[in-house]
């Protein structure tokens, strides 16, 4: 979930940080399906499934993962980054940065058409930014990837200049996601209040045409012939494999590993935890998986509020929790107890937090000890001066996914047995924003995902809060937080961002201004004759590759 500048833009943003995977992820980075199988074959249709439905398809106005996903296929970016991070040239052939950082100049790549004949050039470039920023366009997410934006420049039709009015190093990440993909101007100019609805409007450059969308059942994308500008790093070049690509929407996770089993569908995407050892014994079969990167699925205490003002109770929170046991349980093995706000795949995480704050209920007793909370009422709750230890933690039930209520459940035991009482109020997701936006709460709980660690600014800068934008769910303030942030932000310097990154990483542990639980992790499964499936740095699947070795 991300929260952003406006009361309607959050509410949606809850919405899909609820019901879509906020950022997927591989217990190996690049995962494929059959690599070591023969030379890949043009041809051939495949189905997807997943359990999440685009509320809107405009991928300027839409924050959910699932939008990026499916318009992945269909819409190219300026450049294209690979499984390490590095960047390399796409719709861009190269570029320079400003040796501030507050410009980008792109030479752009020539012969790039748009799949209704229009060409891509420098004005294309400009008109999209211009779309994303417009005020009458209400991006929910694509805005705050542009950041501190202050325009594009056209130089000459195949050269143009992005400027921003501080060092804004994130940009190239953010320029290489589907989200700052590239509209053709015509769809632009005759049909930009149709973009949401999805279809043959939504017109880019990529590999795959969109023909059509049925609500509530599936979305079907073909093969654009005329695809000749692959990025680097690609498996191959010219069109895609298939000539066609379904994507379901089958949100029970009976309904869609059944369908994977049957031969319903070909690829069945949020594969359960729970079916994941049945279907890798399934020899026709296959799991394919990558961990996410950028925020964990992590809990914030309100740092502001009542309790949790008290540094001590928030430790004793985060040492009370027994995290190894509840995500081994929940998730039967296939996901990772973090120990870090962000996953293991995201640049500059820090690694020397590994272990450094295990389960231990005595020393979570002791520090409740400390706070002054040592009375006990009948319901063998602490108290302090007559009032219960409760805290107030919201669930919106309705848009809980990877059992998540479950997971909550076995966090209120622990919590329980050192006296702590956690109230989960079951909210609508307007109710649910207005505790947000009023911090009508104690603890809230998020994961997003996005290969870049300007997720920690976001995550724990004081200015980051909800109503200017930010993520900041702890509402904490520490200005050394504060200055690392703002530094990585503004330099490429790797040794840099390594050393302000790992100890902001290291202080919002040491101040218990967040509980990690685990890294997400999109886990696919597929049949056999699936090949060469592979995930983007968002964890999200990629199908340009993809072909079949039966028809």
């Amino acid at each position: 979930m991300r929260f952003t500048r406006t009361r309607h833009r959050l509410l949606l943003l809850v919405v899909v940080a609820l019901t879509a995977f906020a950022a997927c992820g591989s217990s190996g980075g690049g995962s494929t399906a059959g690599q070591a199988s023969g030379r890949p074959v043009s041809g051939g249709s495949l189905t997807f499934a997943t359990d999440t439905e685009p509320i809107n398809f405009d991928i300027h106005v839409s924050p959910q993962d699932v939008t990026a996903l499916i318009q992945r296929n269909v819409f190219d970016s300026l450049v294209y980054q690979d499984s390490k991070g590095a960047f390399h040239p796409w719709l861009a052939e190269s570029w320079e940065t400003a040796p501030d950082l507050r410009s980008y100049t792109f030479h752009l790549r020539t012969g790039v058409r748009f799949s209704d004949g229009t060409a891509f050039d420098a004005e294309a470039v400009k008109l999209n930014f211009e779309h994303v920023v417009a005020k009458t366009t209400k991006s929910q997410f694509a805005a705050s990837l542009l950041g501190p934006y202050t325009g594009t420049e056209v130089i000459d039709p195949t050269t143009v200049k992005v400027s921003f009015s501080q060092p804004f190093a994130p940009f190239l990440q953010a320029a290489s996601t589907a989200y700052l993909g590239f509209y053709s101007p015509k769809a632009l100019a005759e049909n930009a209040g149709k973009l949401s609805a999805g279809g043959p409007v939504d017109v880019g450059t990529g590999p795959f045409l969109f023909s059509s969308y049925t609500k509530g059942q599936s979305v079907v994308l073909t093969r654009n012939p005329a695809y000749a500008w692959a990025p680097k790093g690609a498996g191959h070049s010219g069109p895609a494999y298939l000539d066609r690509l379904t994507i379901r929407f089958l949100r029970e996770n009976s309904v869609r590993v059944g369908a994977l089993n049957s031969g319903q569908i070909d690829v069945a995407g949020s594969l359960p935890p729970a079916n994941v050892k049945a279907v890798e014994a399934n020899r026709s079969l296959q799991v394919l998986r990558r961990d996410a990167s950028g925020g964990n699925y992590n809990i914030y205490p309100n740092t502001t509020r009542g309790p949790l003002t008290d540094e001590r109770v928030r430790k004793a929170l985060q040492q009370g929790i027994n995290i190894d046991q509840n995500v081994r349980t929940v998730y039967f093995g296939q996901y990772k107890r973090a120990w870090s706000p962000v996953g293991a795949l995201t640049p500059s995480y820090n690694p020397a937090l590994v272990g450094t704050w295990p389960y231990d209920a005595a020393k979570a007793n002791r520090l409740l000890d400390e706070a002054g909370w040592t009375g006990r009422d009948a319901g063998g709750y602490r108290t302090k001066d007559g009032k219960r230890l409760s805290l107030r933690w919201p669930i919106v039930p309705s848009l809980v996914r990877e059992q998540r209520d479950i997971l909550g459940q076995a966090i209120q035991e622990d919590l329980h047995k050192i006296g702590v009482e956690i109230v989960r109020p079951s909210l609508d997701a307007g109710t649910y924003i207005d505790a947000i936006y009023s911090g009508d709460y104690d603890l809230l709980d998020l994961s997003w995902a996005r290969f870049e660690p300007d997720v920690l600014r976001l995550a724990f800068h004081s200015k980051s809060t909800a109503a200017n934008g930010g993520q900041n769910a702890s509402y904490f303030n520490d200005p050394d937080v504060d200055r690392w942030t703002v530094t990585g932000e503004g330099t490429f310097d790797t040794s840099v961002r390594n050393d302000v990154y790992a100890k902001t990483q290291q202080r919002v542990i040491e101040r218990a201004a967040v509980i990690p639980v685990y890294t997400p992790s999109y886990i696919v499964g597929a049949a056999s004759y699936v090949r060469d499936l592979t995930f983007d740095t968002n964890a999200w699947p990629r199908f340009y590759d993809v072909w079949r070795d039966k028809k």
